[in-house]
């Protein structure tokens, strides 16, 4: 017989599979409406990157490691390099994922965990500013 875990991580206390599965459900769903977001998507079909962030938000938070036994190692930073993710493009994103996140219903205190990253990963892709770059930024390219 198992014995529970008596420190359930941070996945298995918000439910698991089936809460990251609704929450990036409904965050694809705001995506496919938002025609500015969705133009970073190259796919036509939002499903396979509807995969591949339920695997890494299941993997970074203690769930199933598949996303690195598909995927390798996440490199974020690396694998959004290609798209201009602007300070805009964050903020809709932050937007669908702050929906989906209100709909998963969470604990406050679990959903403020959740949502601190989200955020502070979110700031992290900006890669772009739009047509023109701050000065500063040239300055130092």
């Amino acid at each position: 017989m198992a014995t529970p875990n008596a420190h359930p991580t941070f996945y298995e206390a918000v439910g698991g599979h089936e809460t990251f599965a609704g929450i990036v459900r409904r965050f694809y769903q705001g995506v496919a409406g938002d025609q500015p977001l969705r133009a970073l998507y190259p796919e036509e079909d939002l499903g396979p990157a509807e995969e591949r962030l339920l695997l890494f938000l299941e993997q970074y938070w203690g769930g199933p490691t598949t996303y690195s036994e598909q995927r390798g190692h996440p490199r974020l930073r690396m694998r959004h390099a290609p798209f201009a993710v602007t300070p805009d493009m964050r903020d809709r994103w932050l937007t669908h994922m702050r929906a989906a996140v209100d709909g998963a219903g969470l604990p406050a205190e679990l959903d403020a965990i959740l949502w601190e990253y989200l955020a502070r990963a979110a700031q992290a892709m900006v890669n772009s500013f739009g047509e023109e770059e701050p000065a500063w930024r040239r300055s130092l390219l």
